[in-house]
């Protein structure tokens, strides 16, 4: 077994559903020809589809489409080249409309694409070991203009505060309504944006002063997990295997990404942070950080981090490590976990 298939358990849930399955209601005149697929496909594979004919209609073209959008199109019942360069990780719909004889007919076809990148096995130093409170249920952790924010979940305790991190000390907090489940936070133009986790609710704060400007509801019927951004747009987790990406001036979620490791799904996607071009995730329940290509959703690197829980005393199961923030003033990253008593401040090479 390869070393990165080793790490990668501590973070992987395989999915087992195949390439091959259709979506229910598909009819039986036409359907698409799936023999040739492979069981797992990749962004570097070109797929020939071909529509089987079985009651011998009279075609006369085919328009293909993909994920609703539409992809080509052929004369008669010759085969589609399709190129999966530039689709997305994970399930892809393929529907085929055949026209013949004045009528038109749907075929479809489910496939999956797989990441072909092997995540590279990191390691961390530990720089320093700074005091957390551990009352703190932390969902989302990060640095804005040399300071340390932290935003904390459960209803009736949730709030995001600053803190001076080598003390300890709350220099100031914002308490959310008891009604809310706080989550992850990210400061971009100027505001700080925080999301609850099932409320489908965020809020934007004036940066500076923490006043409250506005509320906004989730676009998408998706639950709120962790936040960051690339100074353009925030990218936000759900606790699926996607990453949306927010335009801040709407709060409208216009895209999203797949995060896949080799051919499985990485589900839970935590608490996120940019680094470097790269986004660092934890995943819930499990002791590791993903890193992450924004753009393709595959995972390159993968950092055990099981040692740190070890090291933490009078934690439970629901005490999982999470909370990322990198400091670009000293280029090192700091984590803590969920009522941890430490936060580490760590370096991470291969």
């Amino acid at each position: 077994m390869k070393k990165y298939n080793f790490l990668a358990v501590i973070l992987l849930e395989i999915t087992l559903i195949g390439c091959g399955d259709t979506k229910k209601g598909e009819n039986s005149l036409f359907t698409i020809d799936d023999s040739a697929f492979p069981a797992h496909l990749t962004q570097k594979e070109v797929l020939n589809i071909a529509v089987l004919n079985p009651k011998s209609k009279e075609i006369d073209s085919v328009v293909y489409f993909v994920n609703d959008q539409r992809a080509g199109s052929t004369k008669g019942a010759k085969d589609f080249r399709f190129e999966l360069l530039d689709q997305k990780l994970g399930y892809q719909y393929l529907k085929a409309t055949v026209y013949f004889g004045g009528d038109s007919s749907d075929a479809t076809k489910r496939i999956e694409v797989v990441s072909d990148v092997e995540p590279k096995a990191l390691k961390y130093k530990i720089v320093n070991t700074y005091p957390h409170d551990t009352a703190s249920f932390t969902e989302g952790l990060e640095f804005h203009e040399g300071r340390l924010f932290e935003s904390t979940g459960q209803k009736g305790a949730s709030y995001f505060r600053e803190i001076d991190y080598k003390t300890g000390k709350v220099i100031k907090q914002v308490d959310l309504p008891q009604e809310y489940f706080g989550e992850g936070i990210t400061f971009i133009n100027g505001k700080l944006f925080q999301l609850s986790w099932q409320e489908k609710t965020g809020f934007i704060y004036d940066a500076k002063t923490f006043k409250l400007e506005k509320t906004f509801k989730y676009d998408k019927d998706i639950e709120g997990w962790g936040m960051t951004h690339d100074d353009k747009y925030i990218y936000q987790s759900d606790g699926t295997e996607k990453i949306w990406k927010m335009d801040p001036a709407t709060q409208k979620l216009i895209d999203y990404i797949n995060v896949y490791s080799g051919n499985s799904k990485i589900k839970a996607v935590n608490e996120l942070e940019l680094i470097e071009g790269k986004l660092y995730a934890n995943v819930f329940q499990k002791d590791a950080i993903a890193v992450i290509d924004t753009n393709s959703g595959a995972v390159e690197g993968i950092l055990n981090m099981s040692d740190l829980r070890k090291s933490m005393t009078g934690v439970t199961t629901e005490d999982v490590l999470n909370g990322i923030a990198y400091n670009p003033t000293t280029k090192t990253i700091f984590v803590t976990g969920k009522n941890w008593s430490k936060i580490f401040e760590i370096t991470v090479s291969e």
